[in-house]
Parts: C-alpha cells; structure tokens; sequence
C-alpha cells in the first residue's frame, strides 16, 4: 500500500513539475508535449539520483526530531494526502509546489506528535517567502530595464513552420532544418530547451524526495525508492502534465524564445542555489512568478518611474509586452516606447487563469498540512 501510494505522489510531481520547467519551451513552439515529457523523465531522474538524495535525509530524517515517528502506517498517510492534495491542483490545471505540500503534511504529522523540528521548518520557510519574491523583483527589472536589450543581442525570431523537419529520402528519417528556420532561431532553441533540462534537473534535486522521503525514514531502501518514483513521474509527465503545460506555456502569457530564455535561466538559478544547501526549493512557484514579472516589467516600460510616481496611467498588459523588438534597431529608453509597441488591445494575463493558479498554489499546500494534522491529531489521541 505504501509503495502504491508512493507512485500516486510520483505521478502528480511529474505533473506538477513538467509545466514549469518546460512550459516556455512548448509555449514558444520549440518543443512538443511529447518531447518536453521525455526530457522531464530522463533529466528528472538523474537530478534525483545524484544530487536528490541530500534533500531525502533532509525530509526523512532532519525535518522531525525522532524520525522513529515514521512508520509504514504513518508513511502512508502523509504521502496520501501529499498525492490527493497536488491531484487537485493538477487537475484544476494550476501546477501546485510540490515541496510546499510534501513538507507541509510532514509537518503536520510532526506538530500532532510534537516532534517537528521547528529550526529547520522555520528556515525552509523563509526561503519559501523570499526564493519567489527573488525570482519576481529580478525577471520585472531584467523586463523593464533589460529586455530590448538582451533581445537585440540574441536577435531570436520565431518563424512559421516547424523549427525541425525530418528527411525521409535516405534510409534512415535525419532531422534538419525546417524550411523557415533560421541558424539563430534553432540556436536559441537549443539553449531553452538545455535550459529546460537544467530546471528538470534541479526539480529531481528538490521534488524526488517528497514522493520517497517517509518511507524512507520509515526503513525502506533508498535505490528501490528512487527508481520506482523515476517510473511515477515519467508517467506523470506524459498524461497529467498536459494541463500545467498549457497553463505555464500559453495560458498565462504568450513566451518568445527571448522571454522563454530569460524566464528559464533566472527560475533555474535560484532552484539550483536553493538545492545546493540543501533546501526543498518551491520550484513551481519561483517558475510561475519570474513568467510573471518579466510580463509586467515589460508591459509597464513606456512610463518611467517618476511618471509612475505621479499616477500616469500605465497601458494595459496585452499579449505582446513580450513580443521581440525589431533585431538590430537599438530599443527606444524608458518612457520613450510607445503603448502599442508592448501593449495592444487584450491583457497579457488572463486574470482567471492568473488567479486560479495563485489561489490553487496557495490552497493545495494547505489541504495537504491540515489534512495530515488532523488525522494524525486525532489518531494519537486515541492511541496515547
């Protein structure tokens, strides 16, 4: 039964975390579901295998003082509603922190035995706070102040067409160039997609543990674990992950290569910094808010801030403040640009899909802590 419920939550963190690290690559037509699915598993599961196995001790040992208070039984519990609480997420298509909920029932299991230990709660969450708040205040200020620049050094334009086509004339199908494609276009896709693969990594860093980490503290093998939460996400990654992929690659925002580029590097650098001293890094969240505030730091680049200051009117957020500047024009200063250069008709964040997915990232972790706290709440009061 552990085992069964171990691969549930192993398929929705496959689910959960497809979207946001291969989001603005599908988003931005470089990368097909499929592929993005086959690359979450395979990069996924190196992270874990390597580096992940830090974070499990930290969940499965540290985070509770007698880690003897994780039992098969218990093991299943937590895991149960860590799976239930993120199935809802995944199926409201609202990709949920899979280490905010991991953590969460864990510590609700430790609060009802008092056997949290709240050192190493109370700095997990404070990373939690400032990690995604980092990821905001960086992407709006490279939006704002960056982003026609750094567009026009890359000079990445999507064309019509597919980027790669397959010649099927000899007998085995080599892929090429698609017949629009552009050496700098393919190049640029090259490095989101390697970009990609990084936050896969660092996800299998952070998120393996939450799937394994109370039966491995309950006695389990490490190995076994790891390779059975390989084969959840992997699964995850082609079924359930569709929905977050929309709403991280299309839903929220339309993503050039530029924007998916920027976005992926500063989501990647601060999960990779975060699982280096060994904290569960909020990998959606972080994801979510850097496609966030590149959008709006983008979209408010035709007033400056002393304007902004004196209440000028900012245009509205439209679907094209991430749109690339003319490659080779040098990008108009703040407050020179136009409205309608970044900013049309129509809103850059659809506020239905922006806010189901920041009340789902908050609800979920929140189902998972009270459900596992009342549970075990009562069952040790009968028990003791």
């Amino acid at each position: 039964m552990g085992l069964v419920v171990a691969l549930f939550v192993g398929y929705n963190i496959g689910g959960a975390n497809t979207g946001p690290a291969f989001g603005p690559a599908v988003g931005a037509g470089v990368l097909s579901k499929v592929g993005a699915a086959g690359l979450m598993s395979v990069f996924f599961f190196l992270g874990a295998w390597t580096v992940g196995r830090r974070v499990v001790d930290t969940l499965g040992q540290d985070l509770l003082t007698d880690p003897g208070v994780f039992t098969i039984e218990t093991s299943i519990v937590v895991l149960f509603f860590i799976g239930g609480a993120l199935f809802v997420g995944n199926y409201s298509g609202a990709p949920a922190s899979t280490s905010m909920t991991a953590v969460g029932a864990i510590a609700g299991l430790g609060v009802a035995t008092g056997k949290l230990d709240w050192a190493v709660m109370g700095e997990i969450a404070i990373w939690w706070i400032v990690a995604p708040l980092v990821g905001f205040w960086v992407s709006m200020v490279v939006g704002r102040y960056f982003y026609p620049r750094i567009n026009r050094w890359i000079a990445i334009t999507s064309t019509e067409g597919a980027l790669l086509e397959l010649d099927r004339t000899g007998t085995v199908p080599t892929p090429q160039r698609g017949a629009n494609t552009t050496m700098r276009e393919l190049a640029g896709a090259v490095v989101v997609v390697a970009i990609a693969c990084v936050m896969a990594f660092s996800a299998g860093t952070s998120n393996m543990a939450n799937a394994i980490a109370p039966l491995y503290g309950a006695g389990v093998s490490l190995d076994p674990l790891m390779i059975l939460g390989g084969v959840a996400v992997t699964i995850g990654a082609f079924t359930i992950a569709r929905r977050t992929l929309d709403t991280l690659g299309s839903d929220i925002t339309t993503l050039p290569l530029t924007a998916a580029i920027v976005v992926a590097v500063i989501s990647s650098g601060i999960v990779i910094g975060l699982s280096a001293i060994g904290i569960p890094a909020s990998f959606v969240i972080i994801a979510t808010m850097s496609i966030v505030g590149l959008g709006w730091g983008r979209a408010t680049r035709t007033v400056t801030v002393s304007e902004g200051l004196r209440g000028e009117e900012t245009p509205p957020l439209s679907k094209d403040a991430l749109a690339a500047d003319e490659p080779g024009e040098e990008p108009p200063e703040i407050g020179e640009e136009e409205p309608e250069d970044v900013a049309d008709a129509g809103e850059l964040f659809d506020p239905g899909t922006t806010g189901r997915v920041i009340v789902m990232q908050n609800v979920v972790p929140v189902l998972s802590t009270l459900g596992a706290y009342g549970t075990f709440r009562v069952t040790f009061a009968f028990w003791w």
